[in-house]
């Protein structure tokens, strides 16, 4: 259950991110005669009340994953999102550099989630000092 939450809150998060960016409007807040008063374009509003809406779904998140799990996950796929979503439907330039970025984020994300057997890790950690030694007595002799 915990891990459907993880692409509810990326839809939200990029949801947020295109209405807002579409409504081109940040809205205006004002105070006066003691009154608090907001004023956005619909579209924009649409896009504030998501992107509120996946920072607290993120907050849920944060409790229920590892913090060097959740959030190089959510980032890594909201940035790679993000710029294919830009190039497609706001006809923002993709740079090489970008695109190299997001083959950079996409392995990240990859290597980061790779699962291994902690047998395995220690295994080669062990053959890694053997090698280790072996090599620093073969040196001396």
């Amino acid at each position: 259950m915990k891990y459907l939450l993880i692409p509810v809150y990326l839809v939200l998060t990029i949801l947020g991110l295109v209405f807002m960016k579409q409504g081109g409007n940040p809205g205006t807040v004002t105070f006066a005669d003691g009154s608090f008063s907001i004023s956005m374009s619909t579209i924009s509003a649409i896009g504030f009340v998501c992107y509120i809406g996946s920072f607290f779904l993120f907050t849920r998140l944060v409790v229920m994953f590892d913090l060097s799990y959740i959030y190089p996950l959510t980032a890594g796929i909201t940035q790679v999102v993000t710029l294919i979503i830009s190039y497609f439907v706001f006809h923002e330039k993709m740079s090489i550099n970008g695109i190299v970025g997001a083959i950079l984020v996409i392995i990240g994300i990859i290597v980061m989630n790779l699962k291994f057997n902690q047998n395995d890790v220690n295994s080669a950690k062990n053959n890694n000092i053997k090698t280790e030694i072996a090599t620093n007595v073969e040196n001396r002799i």
